[in-house]
């Protein structure tokens, strides 16, 4: 899947910035860059694009006014330095409030974010329709390695890290569960511990509060249970099975 997407800001240094981020994502097509948001008006009108990197103090028309005169707009990621905007802005439901200088780590939190949300929207489409499988980028060492969804078993909370085990091998990241966690799609992960989230659909067994994934037995914990029990039973077809 081919995710497109505007630049809509008045500094040179932050576009400079978001452009070099974007060049990480293959899949990511910058189609324009704009220092005022009325430029930018044909091109949303004309429909395609998927997201939106939006400053708010511009000159001319602040970035919240302009959505506001927008009967509809696609995904919309805040990019500001400025910090009291961050209420209003998610009233206007968009999907992610960036504050400059915004590190890659943050910036990449936002784009797993964002896959999870298209792949969501488009969870009606068959699999195979997609140009490519439903992922999410993993930084470790240094590196960002792109991990398909459907080969995820399960996530581990090391302290201030995560091990991911997938069919393909594990991985350490320097980052929370929770916040992976929010990166993922919820009817295909869901958390079972406080320090587990596991895949539904690679659950083998459920054997009082453990579930069995790959050669891994997980308990499920107590304030969980209710919940972790009717998803993994639900056995609903979802989208990454195909």
């Amino acid at each position: 899947m081919t995710i497109k997407s505007i630049i809509i800001d008045d500094e040179h240094l932050a576009i400079s910035i978001i452009e070099s981020y974007l060049k990480e994502f293959k899949n990511i097509e910058v189609i324009g860059v704009f220092k005022n948001p009325l430029e930018a008006l044909p091109l949303l009108e004309n429909g395609g694009i998927d997201v939106v990197f939006l400053d708010i103090n511009m000159p001319r028309m602040n970035g919240l006014e302009f959505l506001k005169t927008l009967k509809e707009y696609p995904q919309i990621i805040i990019t500001t330095a400025y910090k009291e905007y961050a209420i209003e802005s998610y009233e206007l439901e968009v999907l992610d409030y960036l504050v400059k200088p915004i590190p890659f780590s943050r910036f990449l939190k936002s784009i797993n974010k964002l896959m999870a949300r298209l792949i969501t929207l488009d969870k009606g489409k068959p699999f195979a329709e997609f140009e490519q499988a439903p992922h999410v980028f993993l930084k470790v060492d240094k590196k960002l390695i792109k991990i398909f969804l459907r080969d995820i078993l399960y996530i581990e909370s090391l302290k201030d890290y995560i091990k991911l085990r997938s069919v393909e091998g594990t991985y350490i990241s320097h980052k929370s569960l929770a916040s992976i966690s929010e990166e993922l799609p919820s009817e295909n992960f869901i958390r079972i511990h406080k320090s587990y989230a596991i895949a539904i659909d690679k659950v083998k067994s459920v054997e009082g509060n453990l579930v069995e994934i790959g050669d891994k037995r997980i308990p499920i914990g107590r304030n969980y249970s209710i919940h972790a029990k009717k998803q993994i039973l639900k056995n609903k077809g979802n989208l990454l099975n195909g």
